[in-house]
């Protein structure tokens, strides 16, 4: 990766970079990221609801979309600047930073106005004026894998946004199109590993999008840490069944909580490791009406 200036680890001494979501949540540390959410964001009771069961856990940060590139243009796509308020009432409300999709360069303002994060889906990872438009953003950027890109294609896609000048980006495996339809794709492991010793930016997992279904994501999850991921990202529903998208792919929110304890001893044996769970958590409402 000789073309990679700003993210290329120069030797294997060189850390991992620690990005900060918020002051208190970080990726790239000792400290696991674990992120946990819908596939897209449906209603202000629902994120509520995903919020107060995950917050426990403790899953560090929410992830939904509200702007949803579908395979069909008949599919849902989102609830646009209405979702985008739903996801800024439940951060300031319960005190989580969140991630949201963004799919063009008129949407970058409003999103980083109301979200932590801003992500890249794969079917945008090679959009170069967006990668550009992103690296004026003073916000972390998770960058997912394209669906059949390789792994410098990928580096240099996260170099695009550094070059311009936000080296806030979390590389995100979410799995690549393969010739088995088993699972809806094929999770590279082996680039985890490599991402790893050839950049110094941090690389979470998304076991979700690359099974397709609910009864893999666990044990990929737990695979994925094992092999050095920073993090997961796992999509999850109160109702999967009902999800309005990918469900067939989401967790229960009990079986969200339930992961996040079965990655804990896989955490402790690669020296990493997963804040303990905590009590209830109770709705800021003093940061909402200070807003």
């Amino acid at each position: 990766m000789q073309n990679a200036k700003l993210i290329a680890k120069t030797d294997a001494t060189v850390p991992t970079t620690v990005i900060h979501l918020t002051p208190e949540v970080t990726v790239g540390g000792p400290e696991l990221l674990i992120v946990g959410g819908p596939c897209a964001v449906e209603s202000l009771e629902q994120m509520e609801t995903v919020a107060k069961a995950l917050a426990a856990a403790p899953v560090q940060a929410l992830r939904g979309g509200v702007f949803k590139p579908r395979t069909s243009p008949y599919s849902f796509q989102g609830l646009g600047e209405n979702g985008l308020a739903i996801l800024d009432r439940v951060r300031r409300l319960y005190r989580v930073p969140v991630i949201t999709e963004v799919m063009a360069m008129h949407q970058i303002d409003a999103i980083a106005t109301h979200a932590d994060v801003l992500q890249v889906g794969s079917r945008n990872m090679q959009n170069f004026d967006l990668l550009k438009a992103l690296g004026q953003v003073d916000k972390p950027v998770v960058l997912k894998r394209g669906l059949a890109a390789t792994l410098e294609e990928f580096v240099m896609a996260a170099e695009y946004i550094a070059a311009h000048g936000n080296t806030q980006v979390i590389l995100c495996e979410r799995g690549i199109r393969s010739f088995d339809p088993y699972t809806r794709n094929v999770l590279d492991l082996g680039a985890v590993v490599a991402l790893k010793q050839i950049t110094h930016l941090p690389v979470i997992v998304d076991p979700s999008h690359a099974t397709g279904k609910r009864e893999l994501v666990l044990g990929l999850a737990q695979a994925a840490i094992a092999a050095g991921a920073d993090g997961v990202m796992v999509e999850c529903h109160p109702v999967p069944e009902a999800s309005v998208s990918d469900a067939r792919q989401a967790l229960s929110l009990e079986a969200m909580v339930a992961l996040v304890d079965h990655l804990r001893p896989i955490a402790a044996a690669v020296g990493r490791h997963i804040p303990q769970p905590m009590p209830q958590v109770q709705p800021c409402l003093g940061v909402v009406s200070a807003r």
